[in-house]
């Protein structure tokens, strides 16, 4: 069962990715948005990744950091981002270990499709698990759920 439910500390984590290791306590002090997504080349994921590509400035502009994570190695990853220049760098997490932290492992299809934020303060204020995961969070949607959260006293919402 996990414990990763709004209100609650998010699991701490630390993983390789594109853009090099991101461990999550490193960014106390600002927003994260972690998505998580099946796999990477496959229709439904591909369809959500280059929409993001497509609006590469306004995923920079998200008051957060955004992560992509699934459970393929770092070449997959590597190979998926350049293919479509997607705008965020993308974690490996190939033993499911933080999709199971943060209750979005399912049998058969492995790491399901959501979005979680992450507050300043490193505490979950959105999770969003889509149940079949034929649809995804688009950069707007993603934008009104930060623009919906409190400020934090002291915490930096936008990124530098």
């Amino acid at each position: 069962m996990s414990s990763a439910k709004v209100g609650r500390r998010a699991p701490d984590f630390e993983l390789e990715g594109t853009d090099g290791p991101f461990k999550l306590s490193d960014h106390l002090g600002e927003r994260v948005v972690l998505l998580f997504y099946p796999g990477d080349n496959t229709p439904v994921c591909t369809k959500q990744f280059c929409s993001y590509a497509e609006r590469a400035d306004d995923m920079r502009d998200l008051p957060a950091t955004v992560v992509g994570i699934s459970s393929q190695d770092l070449v997959s990853h590597q190979d998926f981002h350049d293919k479509h220049s997607i705008p965020v760098p993308l974690l490996a997490d190939t033993d499911k270990s933080v999709a199971k932290a943060y209750g979005v492992s399912a049998p058969l299809v492995g790491t399901r499709r959501a979005v979680i934020v992450v507050d300043e303060e490193g505490v979950i204020r959105h999770h969003h698990a889509h149940r079949l995961g034929l649809d995804f969070q688009t950069v707007d949607e993603i934008r009104a759920v930060l623009d919906g959260l409190p400020r934090r006293a002291g915490g930096a919402a936008t990124r530098d």
